[in-house]
């Protein structure tokens, strides 16, 4: 499992926990006390956030800490069993080539 899969999940949660109490961006920084910009980026999976900043975006949002990760466990569950249902083959590159045929050939036939 990768981190940055945990903090979009996370964010993700955030995200949907702060639509559904209806709270702007902007609305949720003011009572977290923590800027807008950071939140926007913890919402989209590109900063980490610390214990002491979820428990500021959780009070700001009125929802329980383990409520929060409760939710995020059950996503990065739900991944974990896509993942291992859908194993990812690798594209053989060799034998497309050994058969004289470039990649762009082999994508355009498929299609």
């Amino acid at each position: 499992m990768r981190m940055v899969l945990f903090r979009r999940l996370l964010g993700d949660v955030l995200r949907a926990q702060r639509v559904e109490r209806g709270m702007t961006l902007r609305e949720v920084s003011a009572q977290a006390r923590v800027s807008l910009g950071y939140i926007s980026e913890i919402e989209r999976g590109q900063k980490e956030a610390s214990s002491e900043l979820l428990a500021s975006l959780c009070g700001a949002l009125d929802v329980p800490l383990s409520s929060v990760l409760r939710s995020v466990s059950d996503a990065v569950a739900l991944e974990e069993a896509l993942s291992a249902a859908t194993p990812i083959v690798p594209r053989p590159a060799a034998a497309s080539a050994a058969a004289g045929r470039s990649r762009d050939d082999v994508v355009a036939s498929a299609a």
